[in-house]
């Protein structure tokens, strides 16, 4: 999206950041830099004004809602054996990269599994 006007930033790294801009993630210079966009695009204002009333909605909507704690229990043991998953595979994969130049695993082709004993 670009109004085609000229601006200090480019209404794609305006929007890229708009999220971060939302939830009060950025540095205030950062902060500063897209407020002044807003000021002079009319097109990336009202794109934050659309988002930032989606995000009020959401919060109106959803916000006082607590989450099941049988979900929560699954939702994190769901993510600590994704992240057990990695840490074994990660070592795995950089040995196996080591040795192969830029090819590594990708380019060695498929991985057989080692018998059980």
């Amino acid at each position: 999206m670009s109004c085609g006007g000229p601006h200090d930033t480019d209404c794609g790294e305006v929007l890229d950041h708009l999220y971060e801009f939302l939830d009060n993630e950025m540095a205030e210079g950062d902060c500063a830099k897209l407020r002044q966009h807003f000021d002079e695009c009319s097109p990336c204002l009202e794109k934050y004004g659309l988002e930032q009333a989606i995000k009020a909605l959401i919060k109106r909507s959803c916000g006082c809602d607590d989450t099941p704690s049988d979900l929560r229990s699954k939702v994190l043991a769901r993510i600590d054996g994704i992240r057990a998953g990695q840490r074994a595979v990660e070592p795995l994969l950089a040995a196996e990269g080591a040795g192969h130049g830029d090819g590594g695993l990708l380019a060695a082709g498929p991985v057989a599994a080692a018998p059980a004993d």
